[in-house]
């Protein structure tokens, strides 16, 4: 019922295809594609850093002379969009596309949540890629490695 709501919802005002650009990517379901494009569509955005500090998944970085502080997310966007990207990450997370970017950025030493954010925000790059330029989504293709006899 909700689903179908939102679909007509999105053709009405035209933003159906830029739903279904971000859909495709791989963790990102009906529910997140629709608030994406719905928040691609509230400013001009130039770039993605834009895009990103719109969603406040910004890092806000402390530092004075030499010390170093904690980077934290800024935290000034919505929060229902930072929680269903979120969700998005742990779902792509499982996938063969993204499970291999979520190990190398827990090999970095990174945390479960810090890794989840990260994805989230690459998620979240993707899409508003898709949408700024208009193009259709072509998933990664593993790399594997042949050994030479």
């Amino acid at each position: 019922m909700i689903e179908r709501r939102l679909k007509e919802a999105m053709a009405e005002v035209g933003w159906r295809p830029d739903a279904q650009r971000c859909k495709a990517i791989e963790g990102i379901g009906d529910l997140t594609s629709v608030a994406l494009a719905n928040t691609f569509h509230r400013g001009e955005f130039k770039s993605s850093d834009a895009f990103i500090a719109y969603l406040g998944m910004d890092v806000r970085v402390r530092d004075s002379g030499k010390q170093v502080g904690r980077r934290k997310l800024t935290k000034k966007g919505d929060p229902e969009l930072r929680r269903l990207l979120y969700n998005a990450a742990m779902s792509a997370r499982r996938t063969k596309a993204w499970a291999g970017q979520y190990e190398t950025y827990l090999s970095q030493g990174l945390k479960t949540t810090q890794a989840l954010v990260k994805l989230a925000r690459k998620l979240a790059r993707i899409a508003f890629a898709l949408m700024k330029n208009q193009s259709t989504y072509r998933p990664k293709v593993p790399v594997t490695c042949c050994a030479v006899p």
